[in-house]
Order: C-alpha cells, then sequence, then structure tokens
C-alpha cells in the first residue's frame, strides 16, 4: 500500500502514491532502531498478532508436514514454502483442495495414512 506525504499508509485509490524525493525525505526522517524496539516491546506485551496464510493454517490445521502436505496436492515442497510465504500464490485447483484441507483435515489425515 503507498504511503502519503506525511508517511500514513493510504488506500489504494484514496491518495497519491510519494514521489521518490517524498519517499526519500520520509526514509530520511524515520528511527528504525526505535520502531524495531517499540514493536518488540508490543509483542512481549502481547499486543501483536501472528497472522498465518490460508495454506499455512490449513496445513497446520492437518497436523501434517511441509513434506506431506505438499505430497497429498502433489506439488514440490517448495511450492509449498512459496505459498506459505506469499510469494506464490496456488493455482485455482491447488486453492479448493486447500480449502477443503481447512474444512475437512481430517480428510487429508486419512489420506496421508494410507
Amino acid at each position: 500500500m503507498p504511503l502519503t506525504a506525511d508517511g500514513v499508509k493510504a488506500k489504494a485509490k484514496a491518495k497519491r502514491p510519494l514521489t521518490d524525493t517524498q519517499l526519500a525525505a520520509w526514509e530520511a526522517g524515520r528511527d528504525l532502531e526505535a520502531e524495531l524496539l517499540e514493536s518488540v516491546r508490543q509483542v512481549k506485551r502481547g499486543e501483536g498478532t501472528v497472522v498465518y496464510s490460508p495454506v499455512i493454517a490449513a496445513r497446520k490445521n492437518s497436523g501434517l508436514s511441509q513434506t506431506q502436505f505438499a505430497k497429498l496436492l502433489g506439488v514440490s515442497v517448495r511450492t509449498l514454502q512459496g505459498w506459505e510465504q506469499g510469494r506464490k500464490q496456488p493455482s485455482g485447483a491447488a486453492r479448493t483442495l486447500i480449502a477443503l484441507a481447512q474444512r475437512h483435515p481430517d480428510i487429508l489425515r486419512e489420506l496421508a495414512g494410507s
């Protein structure tokens, strides 16, 4: 999501993105050390949330390893990792299987055992 001139994330259609000069000025004024320390403090206080991709959630719900889950989906572990890390998106058929895995993890466990 683009940043506005005051450094606030803007909705895609609401504001124009920063120019290179504006972005450089905003970056120069940041205190990354302080931002990171505050982020760590928030996590320690339990204020942060961990957001899993639907692929990770489906795999964890099924109780399967990456290797087992990838094999059942008919993809490589590397492809599965790409999906889990958000670098790639699963195809339509894979998305359907992942949705099935989220709703009925017992079916995957049964298939993995056979």
